[in-house]
């Protein structure tokens, strides 16, 4: 990486403290002992841990211990002569490390030259064998360090590691040259190292970033290509293909999509695995791989492609054939017939090429049904985000589109997170569009949406705390439904990202990228935004009702730009001039009033193709009773909480489960049959309880779509 691009990707000094204090809590919070810490006010305790905390980041960085390891180094306390930490590497190659950690929150660590004089004096200690001054596991660590030290000359280093960006002052350092001297009369065997906070910083993303993965392929028939790319291509038996799953997400790093889990076409090759075998390598397109480098492990030198070829895959990822290598895997745990089937991959070695890696991925790609939402995944600035998150909030972000989407209190989708920045955009141009079609959000250059939202890259905590807002937008509206009728009926369909929209124009969003890791502004704008809704939905309505006649289209309306931006400055000159407690809700519901048939919610959705076969679904949260009766026996299996559409009249529900298809009612049943509760009712209604990616349910969107159908209806020139 170019200076200049480190530079940029880098972030501040006060975001690297803040990511390395989350992650060295929640890595050492549990590992380190502070029993001598008890009884001290919180305030006191945390900076003491976190300075344990970072020393035993230090031992890693410095040595490779697991945490674990790191973490029984340290000896900061009471009578711990000035060193923090005694890591001793043990084996042929000995080296003996005393570490000194200072922490600060504000990254500006103190370095003077007193601490430097009390790391020398604990080596002396050690040197000199006078170990009773130390603590008590100190006198331990420091044995064990001069054990190792007499047996010849082995290195000593002394480890400063100081949260802060710069180096510290001339004195420091000189103090640290000239203490070296004292013991390397006789030979250099002493040294030091000095540990700043972009280096911890790095140390920790680096943690927090999945292993390589590493594959082992046998191929028979085969042969290579040596340039411009090295590349293999043969024939891996499924039951290798299987094994390859055990890596899970991880193998499909590169991909643009995980594994879409069960839908009609990976039943299908399922079938074809269990049933027919030695036909799936003529039914199938293959698997293409790409990786860093490889090993061979060549069976014969003078005729090798006479034999089979075993390859050593390192970081590995499969680019095509997700869905395959996630079908064959299930095939074998059914059925061990599937183990005969024989399956085409490709191997590409691209070594340090990132470009021609996005390019093969691309390329690959073309021939499945994708879209401009799924080449996103290539793009370094969702990485990052990626990584943001994670390292920020300890959240999931999901990039690429699978059958599993993060529950919501562990994470969100880009999906969602572009819908709530669209929303919290100060022109109300791109919440209109997307009243359209969500495929809008991916589009790019001069008119597209994508750039605007992701470029430059939002924060985590400016994500995290508009997708919160949206959500309980959603939310309130999906609570507020059932009293509206009519046209306001449909706003609270249509005008979700209008609503949003105006919500976010009424918070103070001065402070929604801050920092802010208890996050306070969420839970106080969640908060407002319940009474936001409330009082936004009969106003837009009246306002519709004001600028565009009652007879206009109320999702008209809401996705067109001009339109929504002309009612965005009226209610909002409606709220400043005091009149929102003057706006007609005409569009209440009447209790007494004869409510309209609910309508079968599957019949609608199939008649008017409102989802697209695969489309992913998840379970949404019953009342209480069912959840808690549910919670343990969803928990032990990821997949019995998702399902994927199919355009069926009775079965639409393909369960990922099981891989068979079931009407919304009769998964439910089957569901609580399954998890043995025995105090389940009698029916349910399942349209309302599976719902797509955006967080509507079947039934809402077969509403949605009467609504539609009554307003066109409504509009036709000629009806009174």
């Amino acid at each position: 990486m170019s200076a200049k691009k480190a530079a940029e990707t880098t972030p501040s000094v006060a975001t690297q403290v803040r990511q390395v204090g989350a992650a060295l809590q929640t890595v050492y919070g549990s590992l380190l002992d502070t029993g001598d810490l008890e009884g001290m006010p919180a305030h006191e305790q945390e900076p003491r841990l976190l300075s344990r905390a970072l020393t035993a980041q230090a031992v890693r960085i410095v040595t490779g211990f697991s945490p674990q390891e790191a973490a029984r180094t340290v000896i900061d306390g009471h009578a711990d002569q000035g060193i923090d930490a005694i890591a001793v590497v043990d084996g042929p190659n000995p080296h003996v490390y005393l570490v000194q950690g200072k922490w600060s929150p504000e990254g500006r660590a103190a370095a003077d030259r007193k601490a430097v004089l009390e790391l020398f004096a604990g080596l002396r200690l050690i040197d000199d064998e006078d170990f009773a001054p130390f603590n008590p596991q100190g006198r331990q660590l420091a044995e064990y360090a001069k054990t190792v030290m007499d047996r010849g000359p082995v290195p000593v280093t002394q480890v400063v590691v100081l949260m802060r960006p710069d180096e510290p002052g001339v004195g420091f350092q000189d103090a640290l040259v000239n203490g070296e001297k004292e013991f390397n009369r006789y030979g250099e065997i002493l040294d030091h190292r000095i540990i700043l906070a972009p280096e911890v910083w790095a140390s920790v993303r680096e943690d927090l970033t999945p292993e390589p993965v590493q594959l082992s392929a046998t191929l028979f028939p085969w042969f290579g290509i040596s340039s411009p790319y090295e590349s293999y291509q043969g024939v891996v038996v499924a039951e290798e293909v299987a094994e390859w799953a055990a890596s899970g997400s991880d193998l499909f790093n590169l991909n643009i999509r995980n594994p879409l889990g069960r839908t009609p076409i990976n039943n299908a090759l399922i079938e074809t695995l269990t049933q027919e075998p030695s036909h799936f390598w003529y039914f199938n397109n293959g698997i293409t791989v790409l990786c860093d480098s490889v090993e061979k492990a060549q069976q014969n030198r003078r005729a090798p492609q006479h034999h089979p070829l075993t390859l050593t895959l390192h970081n590995a990822s499969v680019v095509n054939g997700a869905q395959t290598v996630r079908s064959v895997a299930e095939a074998l745990a059914s059925d061990e017939t599937a183990a005969q089937a024989q399956i085409g991959v490709r191997i590409i070695v691209t070594g340090t090429a990132e470009d021609f890696a996005r390019e093969t991925t691309k390329a690959t790609n073309r021939q499945n049904s994708v879209g401009a939402r799924d080449f996103i995944a290539l793009d370094p600035v969702q990485a990052a985000i990626l990584e943001e998150m994670r390292a920020e909030l300890g959240l999931e972000y999901s990039v690429r589109r699978s059958e599993l989407e993060p529950p919501e209190e562990t994470g969100c989708s880009v999906v969602e997170a572009a819908c709530a920045l669209a929303c919290a955009h100060i022109d109300i141009q791109y919440a209109a569009r997307m009243g359209v079609s969500l495929d809008v959000l991916w589009e790019r250059g001069t008119q597209g949406i994508y750039d605007v939202l992701f470029r430059p890259q939002p924060g985590a905590y400016l994500l995290w705390n508009a997708v919160q807002v949206l959500r309980e937008v959603r939310r309130t509206l999906y609570g507020l439904r059932s009293r509206y009728e009519g046209r306001g009926a449909a706003l609270t369909e249509h005008g979700v990202y209008v609503i949003a929209h105006l919500v976010f124009r009424l918070l103070d969003i001065e402070a929604i990228d801050e920092p802010d890791p208890k996050l306070e502004w969420s839970k106080d704008a969640t908060g407002k935004t319940r009474q936001l809704v409330k009082q936004l939905l009969p106003i837009v309505a009246a306002s519709i009702d004001e600028l565009f006649k009652e007879r206009s289209q109320i999702r008209a309306v809401c996705s067109d730009i001009q339109r929504c931006r002309e009612l965005s400055k009226h209610v909002l000159d409606v709220i400043a001039n005091g009149g929102s407690a003057e706006a007609p809700d005409k569009y209440r519901r009447i209790q007494a009033q004869r409510k309209r048939r609910r309508p079968n919610a599957v019949t609608v959705l199939v008649d008017k193709q409102i989802l697209v076969n695969g489309e992913p679904l998840t379970l949404k949260s019953g009342y209480p009773l069912e959840e808690e009766a549910l919670r343990d026996w969803l928990a032990e299996d990821e997949r019995r909480a998702r399902a994927t559409w199919v355009n069926h009249r009775t079965k639409p529900l393909l369960w990922a489960a099981d891989g068979r298809q079931y009407s919304p009612s009769g998964l439910i049943t089957r569901m609580w049959e399954l998890a043995q509760w025995e105090k389940r009712p009698v029916a349910n209604q399942g349209t309302a309880r599976w719902a797509t990616a955006t967080g509507e349910t079947l039934a809402d969107l077969a509403w949605r779509a009467l609504d539609e159908l009554e307003e066109s209806a409504e509009d036709e020139p000629g009806r009174d």
